[in-house]
């Protein structure tokens, strides 16, 4: 298929489309309704957008509501185990294939690592992939749109996503994944599996209280879907935030990325930035058998299965290039 620069003609609406602050509300439903164009949007004034800061809001304070619903071990370890299988569609489908195609798939199990993704409540595959590849070309310079050397701690974990500027998907940026229309379908209306994920959060604590299990639907609904999805959150961010500024760096990148064994457990292998930004293109990130990388090894495992395939390995030419580093700083 012939990638299209604005599939299905999106973000080209007439201006009798909602416009204003009812077209803000109207994006929460279709993120490509932006009858103003996308390049008024990306030009405007890099601040935090209010109206854009109510889905953050009421995802925080939907967590507060254990205050009422209690808590239960079903319901904290639903909790746990979602924070990790969606971590683990961030980490291994967001990024590594989606941002980077460091292996390859079917476009069937394409669009269920998309539905995967899109449960982990961070927008869809596209969007998140185009602005993925944009911090790589711009890393920690002005142009960067979350790099804390650059903008700070707290723009750099949230702001930068409440920004008018980095709400739209430049779809030309993401051509290899623009030319799937059920992709583009689901970055558009990315409210759509989040709000289907939360339904059945509640039908699933709904059915374990009516079997004899010690919960409820609207405790598994505060767990399962506003806690763990605010932990997950935020622990994605922590990359954004913390991943230039803590860390070791092996590699002299021209940016500031460093590798932390604290955001590797907290992410699952995401921690070593510092070597991922020196070689992208590889499926690993933990570069070295004792570098831990829950990710890389899920999708080994999966690799197994036919799944998904051609895996992507790291060059003797990187490994040769930290043994002359390490040379040079031992002497």
């Amino acid at each position: 298929m012939t990638p299209l620069p604005f599939p299905m003609g999106m973000q080209s609406q007439p201006a009798t489309k909602p416009t204003g602050l009812w077209a803000t509300f109207v994006r929460w439903v279709d993120t490509d309704h932006i009858p103003e164009g996308a390049d008024v949007l990306r030009a405007a004034e890099d601040k935090v957008d209010w109206p854009r800061c109510i889905p953050f809001a009421i995802l925080h304070l939907g967590c507060l509501a254990v205050i009422w619903v209690g808590w239960s071990p079903a319901a904290v370890w639903t909790a746990i185990a979602l924070y990790f299988i969606r971590m683990l569609a961030i980490t291994g489908v967001y990024h590594r294939y989606f941002s980077h195609k460091t292996y390859s798939t079917s476009r069937f199990f394409q669009f269920i690592m998309a539905l995967w993704g899109a449960a982990a409540v961070q927008r869809g595959a596209l969007w998140w992939a185009y602005n993925h590849r944009h911090h790589h070309q711009h890393s920690d310079e002005r142009d960067d749109k979350h790099s804390p050397v650059q903008h700070g701690f707290w723009w750099a974990h949230i702001g930068w996503i409440t920004s008018k500027r980095n709400f739209p998907t430049d779809y030309s940026k993401v051509p290899d994944l623009a030319k799937y229309p059920e992709l583009v379908f689901l970055n558009r209306f990315d409210v759509l599996v989040p709000a289907i994920f939360g339904a059945a959060c509640y039908g699933f604590g709904a059915w374990l209280g009516h079997v004899g299990v010690a919960t409820s639907g609207w405790q598994m609904l505060v767990w399962g879907f506003f806690i763990s999805t605010t932990v997950l959150f935020h622990g994605t961010a922590c990359i954004n935030s913390m991943a230039h500024v803590w860390g070791k760096r092996r590699f002299n990148t021209e940016d500031d990325s460093r590798n932390s064994w604290i955001l590797t457990f907290i992410t699952l292998g995401e921690g070593w930035h510092n070597n991922h930004h020196r070689y992208q293109a590889t499926t690993r990130q933990g570069f070295y058998w004792w570098e831990f990388d829950p990710t890389y090894y899920f999708l080994r495992v999966l690799s197994w299965t036919g799944i998904i395939w051609g895996l992507k390995s790291v060059p003797e030419s990187i490994y040769a290039e930290a043994r002359s580093l390490r040379t040079e700083e031992s002497l």
